[in-house]
């Protein structure tokens, strides 16, 4: 019911400006003096901005673009600068999320032992502009690289390090993924906080390991021992989900013949601190210079420029078809 409402929009928004599309043709047709045509005029620009933006809301239009995500960053290579780079990213998302106007849940946090996090998961629930949070955020999906003056070293040097963003859609139900119960094993253990200090005296963080696939998910914010393993399951129905959409993918990418590369060598873009400063999308190859301002939450002109560039490709993809 909730996509069939959303498609009815849609359609009555461009039926709504084919009829402002007739109605201009017909008084152009009997337009015979200045204020009309410049009328007209201000009619035609404000339809071609319509236009543009509905045809940018196309970019929304995957299966799972109207519905919430799950946000999980691991550290990847570099040490504790990479383990401080993955604090960094969650701090850069938690702050666009709160702009946009979505909630944020900090679902697990895994601490380094010196400093930054090892891992971390959040929920970004809701819909802005178009969009759920996972239509905006799915291009996130894939390695981020930082090159700064590493605060850990001694001799200032330069350090590069990586981190894994990991973008997956919250699922509308069980009936969308299976789960035997068989086929988990769930371990509850009490939540901990900095240091290693308990922060709670009764065992309510839960770990929820899917025996089929080695997926393993742990959830430790909530208070609740119900609470956690509810986040923990939905967060493990969305990491199943994706997988069936990557089987499909990798079938029709087989299928066409495409090449897929996968893992930790594709990295679509690169936060340079040191000896300039430049944030650059290595898939769209949009840049800025006020890498401040980006780690600071301001993502949202690389994310227009990822949704217009998946525009044109899947615009060429349908025109080689033809």
């Amino acid at each position: 019911m909730k996509r069939m409402a959303s498609r009815q929009r849609t359609i009555q928004v461009w039926r709504g400006l084919e009829s402002r599309v007739d109605e201009a043709v017909e008084l152009l047709e009997l337009a015979d003096d200045e204020e009309l045509a410049a009328d007209l005029s201000s009619e035609a620009a404000a339809i071609g901005e319509e236009i543009e933006r509905q045809a940018f809301e196309l970019a929304f239009s995957g299966p799972y673009d109207d519905r919430s995500a799950v946000i999980s960053i691991y550290a990847g290579s570099g040490g504790i600068d990479s383990q401080d780079w993955t604090e960094m990213l969650l701090r850069m998302y938690q702050r666009w999320a709160e702009r946009a106007g979505f909630d944020v849940d900090l679902v697990d946090l895994v601490e380094g032992e010196e400093a930054g996090l090892k891992s971390a998961m959040l929920e970004v629930k809701g819909e802005s502009e178009g969009g759920g949070a996972y239509g905006w955020l799915r291009s996130e999906h894939g390695v981020h690289r930082l090159v700064r003056i590493s605060p850990f070293d001694q001799n200032h040097a330069r350090h590069t390090s990586f981190a894994r963003v990991e973008i997956m859609p919250e699922t509308e139900g069980a009936a969308e993924v299976e789960i035997d119960d068989d086929d988990i094993k769930i371990d509850v253990y009490r939540a901990s906080g900095n240091g290693g200090q308990n922060v709670q005296k009764n065992s309510t963080a839960v770990r929820i390991t899917h025996l089929p696939t080695g997926f393993v998910v742990s959830c430790q914010n909530e208070r609740s021992l119900r609470r956690n393993r509810e986040s923990a399951m939905r967060v493990l129905e969305a990491r199943l989900l994706m997988l069936e959409e990557q089987k499909r993918e990798e079938e029709r990418l087989a299928i066409r013949g495409d090449h897929i590369e996968a893992g930790w060598g594709n990295q679509i873009r690169s936060y340079v601190l040191q000896p300039y400063r430049m944030v650059k999308d290595l898939r769209t190859q949009f840049e800025t210079s006020d890498a401040d301002r980006v780690l600071d939450g301001d993502i949202d002109e690389f994310l227009r420029a990822s949704l217009q560039h998946q525009i044109g490709q899947q615009s060429r993809r349908e025109g080689a078809l033809a």
